[in-house]
């Protein structure tokens, strides 16, 4: 089992991490721009419910065959920069309605939720990361290290839920104020329709 010392120091070292600039604190900044502050909490659970599949793939082994297979890494961060084209089309095609206009779409709940897990299940630099990161704190003096690494997966979501959460609070508001805006909002579109194209890009060109 993890020691509290490790624990805590694991917590505060994955808090930093969700803090530094990074594809998922751009996702979460704009699609709480976009929706609201609830929406982007949504988005917030959503990627942090992506990252148990990540821990679970760490632990059972999975994630080392992105890091050993050049197909597998490059077909799923494909489909994850096929997905940010996608959000970025859809950006760019509603950079000319408001959200608070009467019949303009809004995204459901569900929907919100879906899109937070596909964003963090189709980048596979995440399941690199955390093979690369976990086992750097597990130890089989302590137990089962399949067990310890499950821990620190949560540890790591609970670290990533409240920095995003705060993330996606704060955005949310000033997106909100700014949507009361039809130029403001359409803005705002356009601008998240360009982020979402980099962050396709980037993944895109990304090398293992």
């Amino acid at each position: 089992m993890l020691t509290y010392d490790l624990a805590l120091s694991f917590f505060s070292i994955a808090a930093l991490l969700a803090l530094a600039p990074g594809p998922d604190n751009l996702f979460v900044l704009m699609q709480s721009a976009m929706w609201g502050r609830r929406s982007g909490l949504v988005v917030v659970l959503g990627l942090c419910t992506g990252l148990i599949g990540h821990t679970l793939a760490v632990a059972v082994g999975l994630a080392a065959v992105f890091a050993a297979s050049e197909a597998a890494f490059t077909a799923l961060k494909l489909m994850g920069a096929l997905y940010l084209l996608y959000l970025a089309w859809g950006a760019f095609r509603a950079q000319g309605r408001a959200r608070n206009t009467a019949g303009a779409p809004k995204l459901t709940t569900p929907a919100l939720f879906r899109r937070g897990i596909i964003m963090n299940l189709t980048n596979p630099k995440v399941s690199l990361f955390f093979l690369a990161f976990l086992p750097q704190f597990t130890s089989p003096a302590r137990g089962s290290v399949a067990l310890q690494t499950l821990s620190l997966g949560g540890l790591f979501m609970l670290a990533t839920l409240l920095v995003f959460g705060a993330l996606a609070w704060f955005s949310g508001t000033l997106g909100e104020r700014l949507q009361q805006s039809h130029t403001l909002q359409r803005l705002l579109n356009r601008f998240a329709g360009i982020v979402f194209l980099g962050l396709a890009v980037k993944l895109a060109l990304s090398n293992r």
